[in-house]
């Protein structure tokens, strides 16, 4: 599917997705021509899905992430699609992830602080639906973050 030019191209692109094109098919080895028609048709292929703002949530202010495990009712037949409806509508929920297992729901949270988790807490994930059981883990650090593949 990717030959070595589509590689080095994205090898290049996800460390420094904001360059200029110039620079960046200089990198790659290719004219910026040959750049830009491989973008493209990586974006037409679903391999490139776009370029994203990565926003330092503590430099807002947001000194607290929270990852959440949660085991729904599985008697109720619609607990899933509840869940994650009335989930998605909590702002503080930066990701969702279902599992298959014990832990039916994984939910990454964030709060300025402890008292203000605790009121996320109580007042917008506890009423969440069809819930029976909830892990709460507070992180500590963060040791490596990394979306980059190795191309």
């Amino acid at each position: 599917m990717l030959d070595d030019t589509d590689r080095r191209i994205l090898r290049q692109y996800q460390a420094a997705p904001e360059i200029a094109a110039s620079d960046l098919a200089g990198r790659a080895g290719v004219t910026p021509t040959t750049l830009s028609r491989r973008l493209e048709a990586l974006r037409r292929s679903g391999v490139l899905r776009g370029v994203r703002g990565v926003i330092h949530w503590p430099a807002l202010g947001y000194d607290v992430e929270v990852s959440l495990r949660v085991t729904l009712d599985k008697t109720a037949p619609r607990a899933f699609d509840e869940f994650l409806a009335a989930a998605r509508e909590v702002p503080e929920v930066l990701e969702l992830q279902t599992f298959l297992g014990v832990v039916d729901v994984r939910l990454q949270v964030i709060a300025r602080d402890i008292a203000h988790y605790q009121q996320i807490y109580r007042e917008r994930l506890l009423p969440l639906p069809h819930i029976s059981d909830i892990e709460s883990l507070v992180h500590i650090a963060r040791l490596k973050t990394d979306e980059a593949l190795p191309l």
